[in-house]
């Protein structure tokens, strides 16, 4: 059994839709960023770095106890050896997987997360920032537009590769990109969201970049102050 720590940000979406893809069971341990519980000496005992995801395996693959792991791309590594699946054994096949896991992990993810951030959670509007970012993003997008032309998938087969990246072009509107301008993404974009694994993850799912009212200033201390919750204890 898989314990997922949990909030349905684009990370956390992506470690659950690996999960939904692979069949692994799991249990969800929901995590309330803007309550500050991921700053609660329990949550930091399994993710250090204070972020979503993180996993507790309790059955790794060496019998001993319990594994803990955070990091979202290291999670999607450690899940797909361990089960075998949604990562091509061979050498150049994991060598593709793998560049574009890293670059989903360096680029695409903080990027579209700086544009969320500015386009929609800021305080005022910066507009040195908000054009920086929609011009990176855009870039990115032009880059996986041109890998995806054709390609049904990002390495060939489906893998871990489009798992980490579909979860950071769901917000497209929000990162003020038109899909439209990137046909073979848009392609892609929709064989992704109709994938029965993609179905159940997003059930239920809020649009993260489209909050249905203002944060409060502890909220927002907390989701964007110096590092830590006010009332943590």
């Amino acid at each position: 059994m898989i314990e997922l720590y949990y909030a349905a940000t684009p990370n956390g979406l992506k470690a659950r839709l690996f999960l939904e893809e692979a069949g692994i069971p799991y249990r969800l341990v929901p995590v309330s960023l803007s309550k500050g519980e991921q700053f609660k000496p329990a949550f930091l005992a399994v993710s250090p770095n204070n972020k979503i995801p993180a996993i507790v395996d309790h059955e790794p693959a060496d019998g001993g106890a319990p594994l803990t792991m955070f990091e979202s791309g290291a999670i999607m590594l450690y899940l797909a050896e361990k089960t075998g699946r949604l990562m091509p054994s061979d050498l150049r096949g994991r060598s593709e997987v793998l560049q574009w896991l890293f670059w989903q992990m360096a680029g695409l993810g903080p990027m579209a997360g700086q544009i969320g951030h500015f386009n929609v959670y800021a305080p005022e509007k910066v507009p040195y920032a908000i054009d920086r970012y929609t011009r990176e993003v855009s870039r990115l997008y032009g880059v996986l537009d041109r890998r995806l032309e054709g390609r049904e998938f990002i390495a060939g087969e489906f893998s871990i590769a489009d798992i980490a990246c579909y979860p950071w072009i769901v917000p497209h509107e929000a990162h003020g990109q038109d899909l439209a301008q990137f046909p073979h993404l848009s392609r892609w974009f929709r064989t992704m969201a109709a994938r029965p694994a993609t179905v159940r993850t997003y059930e239920g799912v809020e649009n993260a970049y489209a909050p249905k009212q203002a944060l409060t200033e502890q909220e927002r201390q907390v989701l964007f102050g110096q590092g830590k919750s006010p009332t943590a204890v």
